[in-house]
């Protein structure tokens, strides 16, 4: 019984999540590109906003491409460049903690702003006190994994999650085999991690994929009112 519920979850579930998560946001950005949004509330007590949000972004964009590279990047790469199973570890859990740390900080913050400030929660929806309270959890949950990774230096551990991960992308029916003897504290990071996934398209979390590239390089002033053709727009400084 054991051996089903841990394929379902981490060799069924990860293609679930994916699946709507890719769906669900084209789809989402095709029918309702309108509620394609932050709902940002920054003029509401700004200054507990914009500290909690720097801790919060910061933290969660360094654990994001920490756990993309690092689960996603072939071993033999690793290997090939010098970079011992022990060094990964190591920095895993120095950068990831350090990263975890500022994140969890800076939703703590925003978690408090959200439903203790009236005018705040007012201005909120369910989704989006629900899903920084996931977060918050999730990144608890990725804290408490670093006692457990201090008892596997050797890196091995690490190599089980490596594995794992790609197998799911290349569709390997064993995946799953692969965290089975796992400690609780990892596989609960891991069902949670990929809920977030399956949730991702029904929440603000959108937004993180409208990234303003081209604000890099769009011209200094901006045009906001003709009055003729023949008459040169009047032209106010950008922000």
């Amino acid at each position: 019984m054991s051996g089903y519920i841990n394929t379902l979850v981490f060799g069924i579930y990860p293609y679930i999540a994916l699946a709507v998560l890719v769906l669900g946001t084209i789809i989402r950005y095709d029918r309702e590109p309108y509620t394609w949004r932050s709902g940002s509330s920054q003029l509401l007590r700004r200054k507990q906003l914009i500290w909690g949000s720097v801790l919060f972004h910061v933290g969660v964009l360094v654990i994001f491409f920490g756990h993309l590279i690092g689960l996603l990047t072939p071993i033999a790469v690793f290997d090939a460049i010098g970079i011992s199973h022990t060094a990964k570890q190591l920095l895993a859990i120095i950068a990831g903690g350090i990263a975890g740390v500022m994140a969890i900080v800076g939703a703590t913050m925003l978690i408090h702003r959200r439903l203790f400030d009236a005018r705040v929660r007012a201005a909120s929806s369910n989704s989006d006190t629900a899903i920084i309270i996931l977060l918050w959890i999730q990144l608890l949950l990725g804290l408490m994994t670093i006692p457990v990774s201090l008892g596997h230096l050797d890196g091995h551990e690490m190599v089980r999650f490596m594995t794992w991960a790609q197998g799911i992308f290349t569709f390997n029916p064993d995946a799953a085999s692969y965290v089975a003897g796992a400690s609780w504290v990892f596989k609960a990071h891991l069902f949670l991690g990929l809920t977030i996934f399956l949730l991702f398209p029904f929440t603000r979390l959108v937004h993180m994929l409208s990234v303003p590239v081209r604000y890099l390089w769009r011209p200094g002033y901006q045009v906001v009112r003709e009055r003729n053709r023949r008459e040169a727009p009047n032209r106010i400084p950008a922000e």
